[in-house]
């Protein structure tokens, strides 16, 4: 099927190279499994191949349908083709539940494995949950050694090509490398034009972690997102002068720092606008005037689980 060809990126001790572009399926609020399912195999037709879900997201089985469905009408020839990542929720971050964990979300998906692994919260729940905020009672500290091990079990039973991290901060990551057998492939934070996470690229790049950025337009439309990147003055005027979207140079800028976007749209032009950053270059004054951009973070713990002391020590963290 005729898409865009999307670069790969090869990530320390996975099995498999990752598109430096991805699909998101979270969305707020969540997507009935129709619709999703169409923006998924819409995705794949713009030339998708990295698709990015999680337990807490309520996504993998809608994804897992359109995959299957994708095979089915010949949009690809083999699951192989595609990139899948999931995540490990907080619920079930013990070292006994992990490759159980896995096992569901592989139900879900319809898949014998997933490509890539992730903790998504540096933090444990002690029950599972079906509403946030949480008390603070069942909020835990993340135990990292057992459930680092549990994340390389995953990898060695074959359950997944590699395995990483979401959410976590250099203290966190240095924590992780003390203990790993196999390193984390890659860290899965917010990060865009007003939450440029510098000190955190330079740790992650020297000691090999890669970054995939979440939330590159700032997750515009959802309880904890907003507008402040789709109505910069700033990237509206660079856009104009390029002939580009505000949203294509808030991805290209991204992308020119070396890191994979994973991106979120269900609106078939936008998605195939998300794609089109590959082919063009932002000027230095541009990115000059990128880095003086006013910094300010979208998403932390606290607005999910709620103002708790640990969780408040885990946001304070860089």
């Amino acid at each position: 099927m005729a898409g865009v060809a999307i670069p790969s990126v090869i990530l320390k001790g996975c099995d498999k190279a990752m598109p430096l572009i991805g699909m998101g399926t979270s969305s707020y609020p969540p997507a009935d499994t129709e619709t999703a399912k169409a923006a998924i195999l819409e995705a794949i037709q713009a030339g998708y191949r990295h698709f990015d879900t999680a337990f807490a997201y309520g996504s993998e089985k809608p994804l897992g349908e359109a995959i299957a469905e994708a095979l089915r009408l010949g949009l690809i020839q083999s699951r192989d083709e595609l990139f899948i990542t999931t995540k490990l929720w907080a619920s079930f971050a013990e070292r006994t539940q992990i490759v159980p964990a896995c096992k569901m979300s592989l139900k879900n998906l319809q898949l014998e494995y997933v490509d890539m692994y992730l903790i998504h919260w540096p933090v444990r729940l002690t029950e599972v949950i079906s509403r946030t905020p949480v008390a603070a009672e069942i909020l835990r500290p993340l135990d990292v050694k057992g459930v680092w091990e549990g994340m390389e079990e995953c990898k060695n039973l074959g359950l997944t090509k590699g395995i990483g991290l979401s959410n976590f901060s250099c203290k966190k990551i240095e924590e992780v490398l003390s203990i790993a057998k196999i390193p984390p492939a890659l860290n899965q934070v917010e990060m865009n034009p007003l939450w440029q996470q510098r000190q955190l690229r330079e740790f992650c790049r020297a000691k090999g972690v890669h970054i995939t950025a979440y939330s590159p337009l700032g997750a515009n439309n959802t309880k904890w997102g907003d507008n402040r990147i789709v109505e910069s003055d700033v990237l509206a005027n660079i856009a104009k002068a390029r002939g580009k979207t505000t949203a294509q140079v808030a991805l290209r800028w991204a992308q020119e720092q070396g890191v994979s976007i994973v991106t979120k749209s269900f609106n078939k032009e936008r998605m195939k606008q998300n794609l089109q950053i590959l082919d063009w270059a932002l000027h230095s004054e541009d990115l000059e005037k990128i880095s003086q951009l006013p910094q300010r973070k979208g998403l932390n713990l606290a607005s999910i689980m709620g103002p708790h002391q640990l969780v408040l020590e885990l946001d304070a963290e860089v």
